[in-house]
């Protein structure tokens, strides 16, 4: 083994990935100070109306994660993951830079006009173009961070399995350190000091945050981008209603599939959906060429993205509960007791309990349950992904049936007495059940995402988890207008749930109470796409990348073997295993067989 081999070896890990949680933590930081307090800067500053600063913040953080698909997409085919963090991460310190000047200048700053919105001419153009190149920085940077921080680690190995999920785990901590500092100390300065100096202290912690992640660059395990996953996808749905009228080969073995390399990723064969198993089908006289026939490997790619659109989008709701936490409740803050001692704590400062909480819990997880958990499920993450996820969604209506209750109580005692407002701090049990809702189901989604994609599709399928929060935030806009719109209709005294800036007149309890049902029936929901979703055979995966991980002498055992005849007996004992990434998929997998190249005519 040469020096450079050995070089080879020694990067990823843990050693690696901490780079990654510097940055994180300290660009989180902003991201989260920004979720909590920019309501009120549209607000205040910008002059929006109450029911437009809340639609303002949820599109931008919608757009941001929705923009995350460009990142995942770009660092799939065109840039390396790293390249592509980087490259984004300009444009977000750019955008930063922008919003500092803004929020600096006087005279940049709309006058009060009374109406929904008083931004206009010059000021609305550096206004939505800050906020815009903002998303379109952090979306970037969310879509291809994740999957190049689980680079690191080799899913195939055994060892390194366990590590990446626990990687997934102080992912998450290392950015609730950084939103814990972000809604305490950036959004008191932003609040009680000036929103510019706040701006300023994002900047220069992002700013640190990607040049540390630059410096991390020998330690990296950097993956080349492939083809285009859009492209592969596009090719096997052309393909397959090209073959529409073709009838289904009655075996597998007669579908087209080529292997050029022993270390290429093999996706077994599957009888979901097996009308895209019309694209591998190489008819007669027609040579095997892009857009004519895909292989087996090609469609299961489609396949597998496929099955997780429902997971997907039974991860919504959950997203538009949390859209209205950082909004609706920071502006019930800002109407509540604000003083601990002779202390004025900021409304949005209040996420910080679930925070501090998660801080503790994460720890706790990693270090107890998952050892605990992984000696019964013989899991690496201790429990599936899917099963996490499922957790979150219970705590997260759970969560909004509470929130009703304690605006039920604010109200009441905002109408007998406004003089004295109940603590801020009766906000802390909504923000604490979703918060833990919040550790289950995104870490879930994100290593759900990572471990099932094909490989050509890491970055893309880990974006699917803020997809589901992009989606969430718009839908929150949405049912924000839809549900004022229909209650003025049918309610006596013909004015929206959520009508005008009092919040002692209207009916925001029973909107949290309308997503508590909804969160509810969409739990059910998701057990049926759970309970039908079949997990990718790692086992069948691995056996074509087993040249590729063998010593040589190991090879050359093999060799030996094949030459006495024991080649049966040895994949029998290896396609015999469990599979420990979820559900038995036996009935729906077929076995897996030897990687010797190999092509179905």
């Amino acid at each position: 083994m040469g020096d450079k081999e050995v070089k080879d070896e020694q990067k990823g890990g843990f050693r690696a990935s901490m780079f990654i949680f510097v940055l994180l933590a300290l660009d989180n930081m902003g991201f989260v100070a920004n979720m909590a307090s920019l309501v009120l800067y549209f607000y205040g500053v910008m002059h929006f109306d109450l029911s437009n600063s809340a639609n303002t913040l949820t599109n931008f953080l919608g757009s941001t994660f929705l923009l995350s698909l460009v990142g995942g997409f770009i660092s799939d085919t065109y840039f390396n993951r790293l390249t592509t963090c980087l490259f984004f991460g300009s444009l977000e310190v750019l955008a930063l830079v922008i919003f500092s000047v803004q929020a600096a200048l006087d005279h940049l700053h709309p006058d009060v006009c009374g109406k929904s919105s008083c931004v206009k001419g010059g000021i609305a153009v550096m206004f939505y173009t800050s906020l815009y190149l903002l998303a379109l920085g952090m979306g970037g940077v969310r879509g291809s961070l994740t999957a190049f921080g689980a680079d690191q680690f080799d899913e195939k190995n055994p060892r390194e399995a366990k590590a990446l999920a626990s990687f997934f785990n102080w992912l998450l901590l290392s950015s609730t350190l950084g939103s814990v500092i972000g809604v305490t100390g950036v959004v008191w300065v932003s609040t009680q000091k000036a929103w510019h100096w706040g701006f300023i202290i994002i900047t220069v912690a992002s700013s640190i945050g990607f040049l540390t992640l630059a410096l991390g660059k020998p330690f990296y395990r950097i993956k080349t981008p492939g083809q285009s996953p859009i492209l592969r996808i596009s090719q096997v749905i052309s393909v397959a209603f090209k073959n529409r009228k073709l009838p289904l080969p009655e075996s597998h073995e007669e579908l087209y599939e080529v292997y050029e390399s022993a270390t290429l990723e093999r996706i077994a064969h599957t009888n979901q959906m097996r009308f895209l198993d019309r694209a591998s089908i190489l008819q007669q006289n027609i040579e095997p060429q892009e857009w004519k026939v895909c292989t087996v490997t090609q469609v299961e790619e489609v396949k597998i993205l496929t099955r997780m659109l429902p997971i997907l989008a039974s991860t919504i709701i959950m997203n538009t509960c949390l859209a209205q936490l950082q909004t609706f409740s920071v502006q019930q803050g800002n109407v509540m007791n604000l003083k601990l001692g002779s202390f004025t704590v900021p409304p949005p400062s209040i996420p910080v309990i679930p925070l501090l909480f998660m801080c503790i819990l994460i720890p706790l997880y990693e270090f107890f349950f998952v050892p605990f958990a992984r000696k019964i499920t013989h899991h690496p993450s201790g429990v599936t992904p899917l099963q996490r996820v499922g957790v979150g969604l219970v705590l997260s209506f759970i969560s909004m049936a509470v929130a009703g209750i304690v605006e039920v109580k604010r109200r009441d005692q905002g109408l007998k007495d406004p003089s004295r407002p109940i603590s801020l701090f009766w906000l802390s049990f909504q923000y604490a059940i979703f918060g833990v809702a919040d550790m289950f189901t995104l870490v879930g989604l994100l290593e759900f995402f990572y471990r099932e994609a094909p490989e050509t599709m890491k970055s893309l399928s880990t974006s699917f988890t803020y997809l589901s929060m992009s989606l969430g935030y718009f839908l929150s806009t949405i049912f924000v207008d839809v549900i004022n719109a229909v209650t003025k209709r049918i309610t006596p005294s013909k004015q929206g749930w959520l009508h005008g800036l009092d919040f002692n007149h209207n009916n925001l309890n029973l909107f949290y109470w309308f997503l508590a049902i909804l969160s509810c029936i969409n739990f059910f929901n998701y057990l049926y796409w759970a309970s039908w979703y079949k997990y990718k055979d790692e086992d069948s995966n691995s056996m074509v990348n087993l040249n590729a991980l063998k010593s040589a002498e190991e090879r050359k055992q093999d060799e030996e073997e094949k030459k006495d005849g024991k080649v049966k007996a040895k994949e029998s004992s290896q396609t015999s295993e469990a599979n420990t990434e979820g559900p038995s998929s036996s009935d729906e997998t077929d076995d897996g067989r030897n990687s010797r190249e190999w092509k179905h005519r």
